[in-house]
């Protein structure tokens, strides 16, 4: 069984995605950012070695969106916070995956596989930001995760990251390279 790569994406309409980006570049640019970054970063990380699936919000417009891709497969994200919709998608997955965000431009499929080869002998992978978040985080038995996964988590700030590994205690866990996101203005390559 292949390893999943979960992409968590939004319908890329303007004042939904991107918001402070699009304090600084207006809502419409950081839609359009967006979605041709999204674009991008799919035909980018496709691989035989694993499958990808797009986790899409909000879960009826992105299940029938066409601005996706066709071939790759849906799941809704479903209601709940950032670490309640990525919780919800990780123990979706029957095997060792992946949740990346879309607004990371340097993602890459060396860099992919450097996180799922870590799943190999660690429980878990992160892929640290340099803000305190994180682009990747990996679980290599995720429906045997920990009921409070997430809970608690200081999202969008400089704790994510540690309040995230704090939820997997007695994990093995891996990290991989730092990569950044795309937050604000600063942070486009």
């Amino acid at each position: 069984m292949k390893p999943l790569l979960i992409v968590m994406v939004k319908e890329p309409r303007p004042g939904r995605v991107k918001t402070r980006l699009g304090r600084d570049i207006g809502i419409v640019g950081a839609a359009w950012w967006f979605r041709h970054q999204t674009r991008r970063l799919l035909r980018r990380i496709e691989d035989p070695r694993w499958q990808v699936v797009l986790a899409v919000a909000p879960d009826a417009e992105g299940l029938q969106s066409r601005i996706w891709p066709a071939h790759l497969p849906r799941w809704p994200q479903g209601r709940g916070n950032l670490g309640d919709r990525m919780a919800r998608m990780l123990r979706a997955a029957p095997g060792a995956a992946c949740v990346i965000g879309a607004d990371i431009p340097g993602i890459n499929r060396k860099e992919l596989a450097r996180a799922f080869t870590a799943l190999g002998n660690h429980d878990a992978v992160f892929g640290p930001a340099p803000d305190g978040g994180y682009w990747l985080v990996g679980l290599k038995h995720p429906r045997r995760a920990p009921p409070s996964l997430f809970d608690g988590v200081r999202w969008s700030g400089p704790h994510a990251l540690a309040d995230s590994r704090a939820t997997l205690p007695g994990y093995r866990i891996a990290q991989v390279s730092t990569l950044r996101d795309v937050d604000e203005i600063h942070d486009l390559p």
